[in-house]
């Protein structure tokens, strides 16, 4: 039943976003700023705030696999958590942990660029999308979007939302790059927003994230949701999984997130095993309307949304697939890192 409800909210927003909408909103106006007040709270508890600024990635991974061929071309969209605020050395980024596990998969390098901009909210993303199309010719290979939270605590509409990123997949598409979105994480899990907040701070990212599927499922990208993935496992270890700002996620917690997201973007590039992309009954995957399976994917993090058929009885459908977590080797130190040694423990799930 709650699914459903998601269901029905999340096709509202979209509906709202396609045909110019934005009154429709996720919950009261009052409640999301009470939400908003303790969100910024917990940004400021410890450290005062401040995270380290996000290492700077950009580079080529995979460097062994050299053959003479060009380098897959990997690009990194969207807000703190793309960009990899929280960790202090680059190799610890979502962008730099992608970049190599792809390079592994593919066997071949993989030229890593990163746009993503600490604090942007889903309006940020024209400009993002604007600077990787004048500066790759032809486009990228794969383009990774991870937005949505600020949206929540600065209260942009939730059809503006939509409308923005969609608009965001549609360009990348459309010049040729596939499009995978890691959609709005769960702000629940922050972990000095107490009950009965947590709850609605989760419903609403929830209900976001549900949205954000939709749109960019008809637009041709694909979705990975992340808000209950790493919302279960932040709970459990606070401090191991968020930075010292108590707010982004720390060098584990990226890991976490990139080992879900790899499979998809393995999976758009056709470098996944052709079996795995049937549906495994056995997991429960399969075909759904495309805001029912928003939904579920919403509830479930590390679920991937993708389209399918173009049409049915209730709308457009879309592949729901619960790929299992890849294990990612952490890439090489930069020379700047050459004295530090870290190895993670990352397990296939």
């Amino acid at each position: 039943m709650r699914s459903m409800s998601r269901a029905r909210v999340a096709r509202r927003i979209a509906a709202g976003a396609a045909f110019g909408g934005g009154g429709i909103g996720l919950v009261g106006a009052a409640a999301v700023g009470v939400v908003l007040a303790e969100v910024q709270l917990a940004k400021r508890s410890v450290g005062n705030g401040v995270a380290p600024i996000p290492p700077r990635a950009n580079g080529v991974y995979g460097r062994s696999y050299e053959d003479g061929s060009r380098p897959l071309r990997l690009t990194m969209l969207g807000d703190s958590t793309a960009a990899g605020q929280g960790v202090r050395r680059a190799r610890h980024t979502p962008g730099a942990l992608l970049a190599q596990g792809l390079a592994a998969v593919a066997e071949r390098p993989v030229e890593l660029v990163n746009v993503a901009l600490p604090g942007a909210q889903s309006d940020d993303l024209d400009r993002q999308v604007t600077l990787v199309l004048a500066n790759s010719d032809p486009a990228p290979d794969v383009c990774v979007i991870m937005i949505g939270a600020n949206d929540v605590t600065h209260r942009m509409p939730p059809t503006s939302s939509v409308r923005y990123l969609a608009a965001a997949v549609r360009r990348l598409r459309t010049a040729g790059a596939e499009v995978v979105v890691g959609t709005c994480p769960d702000l629940g899990s922050v972990e000095q927003v107490y009950q009965p907040l947590r709850w609605l701070a989760r419903r609403v990212s929830r209900q976001l994230a549900a949205a954000q599927t939709i749109g960019t499922v008809e637009q041709g990208g694909r979705t990975v949701s992340l808000g209950d993935l790493l919302g279960p496992e932040f709970s459990a270890n606070p401090r191991e999984m968020f930075s010292l700002d108590n707010y982004h996620p720390s060098a584990e917690g990226y890991a976490t997130a990139a080992m879900a997201v790899l499979p998809t973007v393995c999976a758009s590039l056709g470098l996944w095993p052709a079996e795995e992309e049937r549906p495994d009954v056995t997991r429960n995957e399969g075909f759904l309307p495309v805001a029912r399976a928003a939904a579920e994917a919403a509830s479930e993090g590390g679920t991937e949304v993708t389209a399918a058929m173009p049409t049915g009885p209730r709308g457009p459908w879309a592949l729901l697939k619960r790929r299992r977590r890849q294990r990612i080797e952490e890439p090489e130190p930069t020379p700047a890192e050459s004295s530090y040694t870290n190895s993670l423990d990352l397990k296939l799930d």
